[in-house]
């Protein structure tokens, strides 16, 4: 019991990360009809976001410490981050500490910009093309960006810590009576899928209780009628397209503490994002969302020993070997729309 409660747990840590990228995608498609092979890019723009404002905010002086004296009794100079210099050593400390939380108020803005010159200096020209020539270009344009961060942050993983209050593990063993150390779980998984639940919640109540939502909602249905009624509808898709790049950004921030953010960080969820989503049901919301769910907990169980001894390699195409099974039985996926990429 106490290794069907871990991976649970595991799933659902994966999970969350699955579902926020294919919720983002889920939102491209269902909005503009277009397939972005960027949208992984966009993650890992999120998570170097995080090391971006780590290295501000670790920018120092070069003061002498009177405190502090080598053996000759000169005084030591020391790195001061500049923070600690302007806010004080306890305040600046703290900041520097909580610098990937931080990093959310800093993604929301790039993120959007981002977002934004990718639509309209590029996606929009392919809104009619076929949707092999928007893989292609998406997918040029994902490489792109994958060798610019490449380029200026270099090709190793930048390890980006957690604030020190969310290092650690909680034993949830003693929690639901098991023996100690049985099911330890670190405080920053538990953290992430809090923040994936919140945002996923946030995302559906602006579509579903706001007036804008509504309107795109209504676009997503029959886009011509709604441009009919007076409404600009190319600029609302527009910002949709702005907030899912935010919504897969702010995944990326808060998952670089858990994967140390890497040039090709996007590449790897790419993939699997769009696995997530055609099981989940092209143009679908909440079929993205549970199908991330979904497939993050088979994996997590696929991994265990025990499964992986009977079939070695399980945990690697699990996800894949799932979404055979459910497109050959439900070629829509599990919350498919009928008519969704059927032309």
């Amino acid at each position: 019991m106490d290794q069907i409660l871990l991976q649970i747990l595991n799933g659902l840590d994966k999970g969350s990360a699955y579902a926020l990228i294919a919720l983002g995608l889920t939102l491209i498609f269902g909005t503009l009809g277009v397939v972005n092979f960027a949208h992984g890019a966009l993650f890992m723009i999120g998570a170097f976001c995080a090391v971006t404002l780590q290295r501000i905010l670790n920018l120092s002086s070069v003061v002498e410490d009177p405190t502090q004296k080598d053996f000759l009794g000169n005084a030591l100079k020391v790195k001061t981050p500049y923070v600690e210099s302007w806010f004080g050593p306890e305040m600046g400390a703290s900041i520097i500490d909580w610098s990937v939380p931080l990093a959310i108020l800093f993604a929301i803005p790039i993120m959007i910009i981002v977002g934004f010159i990718m639509e309209r200096g590029l996606i929009k020209h392919f809104y009619k093309r076929p949707h092999a020539d928007q893989i292609l270009v998406t997918f040029g344009l994902a490489i792109v960006l994958q060798e610019l961060i490449k380029a200026f942050y270099g090709a190793n993983p930048i390890p980006t810590g957690a604030p020190d209050a969310f290092r650690g593990s909680y034993d949830f063993g003693v929690m639901l009576g098991f023996d100690a150390n049985k099911i330890i779980y670190p405080y920053w998984r538990m953290v992430y899928f809090a923040f994936a639940a919140v945002i996923i919640g946030a995302v559906f109540a602006f579509l579903q209780f706001t007036t804008f939502g509504m309107v795109v909602r209504a676009g997503m249905a029959d886009r011509e009628t709604v441009g009919l009624l007076g409404i600009n509808i190319n600029k609302r898709f527009t910002i949709m397209f702005a907030i899912a790049a935010c919504v897969a950004g702010l995944a990326g921030v808060m998952y670089a503490p858990i994967n140390s953010p890497n040039y090709h960080m996007g590449m790897d969820f790419l993939v699997l994002s769009f696995v997530v989503v055609v099981v989940g049901g092209m143009g679908s919301l909440p079929g993205a969302v549970l199908a991330g769910f979904m497939l993050g907990i088979l994996e997590a169980f696929a991994s265990m020993n025990q499964v992986k001894a009977w079939f070695p390699g399980i945990d690697q195409i699990i996800i894949y070997l799932v979404a055979i099974i459910i497109i050959l039985a439900r070629p829509r996926g599990l919350m498919g729309r009928k008519g969704v990429m059927e032309e």
